[in-house]
């Protein structure tokens, strides 16, 4: 509710104009400080919290339950009624809301009625989402979401207590975080949108979810919804991370850790794909907490130099694969005899002893740290992660 409110706040404040936000059924969700003209409809509607039967039909019968886009309203004197701009409020051709401005002294400009248009979708990803919240407004169902990934176990009660989430399940948390370079409104706006749309078709997992400024987190009962449901849902290409369940609601801030760090490893990691398991991701699992300055110091010039990078491919195919020259030739395509040239040439560049067991596990974990660090970016993913 406060996002309503301060969306109506801040457009009848750029617009110079009152603004006031309905539901489907024309009861008042929020309205703006009173500037401009006022009728005696706004007023009654504010302190009734609901427009009076004559007025919905009169603007039924203007069209307004059919509009798709914005439409403006003939005056009623008899009514106590303006002429106003309706801004139909949809989420997926479903009738939401109405967004209501007085299109008098004077009328609404064009580009006025397109940025009042502008602010619908977001009002209709709001207007559904709490339409979805079951025995919580949708902004305390948010709090208490945010509340539960910071590990305060109060937040789980409230959301057991209220029916939001069943007391004996099982949850699962899944983290989706866009591929695009900068987070945005806009890109915000998309994440939310297909979450609100997935939970509509998840209601038996009794789904919660909550949208962070660069990714968005997925909560459900039960074992994880498949990746792929969570992919088609999004209206921009993501990639997903997936925590391990944990027993209880209370305990969901740990596999929300697990799920997080799954997304950005698989983020950073073209190879892996596009989803990626907690519990899947091997020695990923520890990298991200070393700093990238603790490479192998004989990679630092290879790493710096692009001519290099086939010998890069070529190490860590060969320590991937347990150091064995045969599958090594193998997986590469690569004559025997240029396998070994490219594994000499990197000993000698590298300064490096491929013999030596504790050099090869240097090298092999420089290699995945520069991987996650971007600094080592090989031109195919036949690499194991």
């Amino acid at each position: 509710m406060a996002d309503l409110q301060r969306t109506v706040d801040e457009l009848a404040a750029r617009l110079d104009r009152p603004a006031l936000l309905e539901d489907r059924v024309q009861r008042v969700v929020a309205y703006s400080e009173q500037s401009g003209a006022m009728d005696d409809v706004r007023r009654d509607s504010i302190l009734r919290r609901h427009t009076v039967p004559e007025v919905r039909q009169w603007l039924r019968d203007a069209g307004v339950h059919e509009a798709t886009e914005p439409l403006r309203t003939p005056g009623a004197p008899h009514l106590g009624l303006l002429p106003r701009v309706c801004v139909p409020i949809r989420h997926a051709d479903a009738l939401l809301g109405f967004l209501w401005l007085i299109d008098a002294d004077p009328p609404m400009t064009d580009a006025g009625v397109a940025e009042a248009a502008a602010t619908a979708p977001g009002l209709a990803l709001a207007l559904f989402h709490e339409s979805l919240a079951s025995g919580l407004a949708s902004h305390r169902e948010l709090e208490a979401v945010t509340g539960l990934l910071l590990g305060e176990r109060d937040a789980a009660e409230q959301l057991i207590e209220a029916g939001a989430f069943p007391q004996a399940q099982p949850v699962s948390v899944q983290v989706a975080r866009p591929r695009t370079a900068e987070p945005d409104d806009a890109l915000r706006l998309a994440l939310e949108q297909g979450l609100l749309a997935l939970r509509r078709r998840l209601s038996g997992h009794h789904p919660l979810h909550l949208v962070r400024y660069d990714h968005a987190v997925l909560l459900t009962a039960g074992p994880p919804v498949p990746a792929d449901d969570l992919h088609a849902a999004m209206p921009v290409p993501v990639v997903v991370g997936i925590g391990r369940p944990r027993p209880a609601l209370a305990q969901a801030a740990g596999s929300y850790q697990e799920a997080r760090h799954a997304a950005e490893v698989v983020a950073r990691v073209p190879g892996l794909g596009r989803t990626a398991e907690w519990a899947r991701l091997g020695v990923y699992r520890m990298l991200t907490r070393v700093p990238d300055q603790e490479l192998h110091p004989g990679l630092e010039g290879l790493l710096a130099d692009a001519q290099y990078l086939p010998l890069l491919e070529t190490l860590e195919t060969y320590l991937d694969l347990a150091g064995s020259a045969v599958a090594t030739s193998r997986a590469l395509r690569l004559h025997r005899t240029s396998l070994y040239y490219r594994l000499q040439r990197v000993e000698e560049l590298a300064r490096t002893d491929l013999k030596d067991g504790g050099e090869r596990l240097a090298l092999h974990l420089s290699l995945k740290l520069a991987r996650l660090s971007g600094r080592y970016l090989p031109r195919d993913s036949h690499h194991s992660p």
